[in-house]
């Protein structure tokens, strides 16, 4: 029997907590989404005057974060002509983000969920997402 380690509510909302600070800290309202480790929506906040189009953005991103295993911004690194996840972008019916600001959670080496940003640049996003990890390993006590 396999066993399978995912996060809870609370521990989402500690993820979109820690999002939310970074996000006031650079002045951008983002949409901000968390997924357990298959990349199914347990927790979504789109801040006052978050980009409409960043809703779905930022879903895929936590998506692709926690069911890929791996940031988005790594795959837009390999996802070029030439290598060989050229075109993994159009999978999963869409899905699969490659623009940065995706993660996995990762809890004792074992990925239990994923973080998605959405509504500043993929640096700016990816910046956000940096944090609120950094914010939920702090706040929980967690070990990546």
């Amino acid at each position: 029997m396999i066993e399978i380690k995912r996060l809870s509510v609370e521990e989402a909302d500690i993820l979109i907590e820690g999002a939310q600070q970074s996000s006031l800290r650079l002045a951008i309202p983002m949409c901000i989404a968390v997924t357990d480790e298959s990349g199914h929506l347990i927790a979504f906040r789109r801040m006052d005057d978050g980009k409409i189009t960043s809703i779905s953005i930022a879903i895929d991103k936590a998506f692709t974060g926690a069911a890929a295993r791996k940031p988005t911004h790594v795959y837009n690194q390999l996802c070029v002509s030439g290598q060989p996840t050229f075109g993994i972008h159009i999978t999963n019916g869409g899905h699969f983000s490659i623009i940065g600001g995706g993660f996995p959670v990762t809890v004792d080496g074992v990925i239990v969920g994923g973080i998605g940003i959405s509504s500043g640049t993929a640096k700016e996003d990816q910046e956000v997402g940096e944090a609120a990890l950094q914010y939920f390993y702090q706040k929980t006590g967690y070990q990546a």
